[in-house]
């Protein structure tokens, strides 16, 4: 299956969830950190999710669960929710009642209460999200938590279900990604957020989203909301 350009809309970025509005393209099998849900704008949108072929109004990506969104040209509002943040049923619920509306559901997800979590591990989450250019090796990140390596990876996958290096990977795409819809080019937005180049950056964009970086992000347009 190869991807489309037709990804075009307007993107959506929080500190914990992101919201994209527009008409959906195709997309290679992949998988990724967020949580994901696809809201048909009308009828009902399409995807293979976990092997099985899934069409309905609203459809439940869970966070690792490999997929591939099918219906080209589909009116689609999608967002991606932190796991370590959200409740999955409430989200979903969010979802419901919010229909295709990006407004309504912005407002909802900002009134969903998020997780408690470990303070040793809300101070790693910190350092991660505040990460720019700078690498972040385990032992320095988990030395900033007062944890040993062992600790923080047990925290990590025990608490999130994701390693640290994945999450750290997860944190650096979004800020790339910021920063090419906000008019950097690849290269320039790949070094701003510590990817070796435009190359290294592409890949990771192909293996966590299915898509093509180059020929997507051109049809975004780009609004913060932290």
């Amino acid at each position: 299956m190869n991807p489309t350009p037709s990804w075009q809309g307007e993107l959506w970025l929080a500190s914990d969830y992101g919201l994209l509005a527009g008409t959906a393209g195709t997309t290679q099998p992949h998988a990724h950190y967020a949580h994901q849900f696809l809201i048909a704008q009308r009828g009902e949108v399409q995807a293979l999710i976990g092997g099985q072929l899934q069409c309905a109004p609203v459809l439940v990506i869970e966070s690792g669960v490999e997929h591939a969104i099918l219906a080209p040209e589909q009116p689609t509002l999608t967002l991606f929710a932190e796991p370590l943040a959200f409740d999955l049923g409430a989200v979903h619920q969010c979802c419901i009642e919010a229909g295709a509306s990006m407004e309504r559901l912005a407002t909802r997800i900002n009134d969903l209460p998020r997780r408690a979590l470990d303070a040793r591990l809300a101070r790693a989450l910190h350092r991660v999200r505040t990460l720019e250019d700078e690498t972040l090796p385990a032992k320095v990140l988990a030395r900033e938590a007062a944890l040993s390596i062992s600790q923080l990876e047990r925290l990590f996958t025990g608490s999130l279900g994701v390693s640290v290096r994945r999450l750290v990977l997860w944190h650096r795409l979004r800020r790339a990604l910021a920063l090419a819809l906000a008019g950097s080019t690849l290269t320039a937005a790949a070094m701003a957020a510590g990817f070796s180049d435009s190359a290294h950056l592409s890949r990771s964009v192909r293996k966590q989203f299915g898509i093509r970086a180059d020929l997507t992000l051109r049809h975004l347009r780009l609004r913060v909301l932290d």
